[in-house]
């Protein structure tokens, strides 16, 4: 089994990350995924907002604030398209924070904001 895997983390907008990586963690409509090199191959609909970590060879951790796309999982690469996404260190905290407070949880439209404001803080926090 190969010690690593290539990845890349696409948005409608632009690339946010590509290279090797030794581990995936993202979370699907169906629950969270663990992805290591030689991983099943596999399609999945990420979460309408959630979180991805990124665990590249150099050791470093990136955490990426998602929202919709897929996954797709081969033996040796990792596809991540996002809808949208924002890198952790790109998130703006306190914007995000007026957004969860400012949204409207009675309704379908403020509960998604909601959830993508938490997401958004999730991955500020864990950088």
């Amino acid at each position: 089994m190969p010690a690593e895997m290539t990845v890349e983390l696409v948005s409608v907008e632009r690339r946010l990350w590509s290279g090797d990586a030794r581990f995936v963690l993202a979370r699907t409509t169906v629950g969270e995924v663990g992805i290591l090199p030689g991983h099943q191959p596999m399609l999945a609909q990420l979460e309408e907002a959630g979180v991805v970590r990124i665990d590249s060879t150099d050791g470093s951790k990136r955490t990426i604030a998602v929202h919709g796309g897929f996954l797709s999982v081969s033996a040796e690469r990792v596809s991540i398209l996002a809808e949208f996404a924002e890198q952790a260190d790109e998130i703006d905290v306190e914007r995000a924070r007026r957004a969860r407070e400012g949204a409207d949880s009675s309704t379908d439209e403020g509960r998604s904001a909601i959830a993508r404001a938490e997401a958004r803080l999730r991955a500020a926090e864990a950088n």
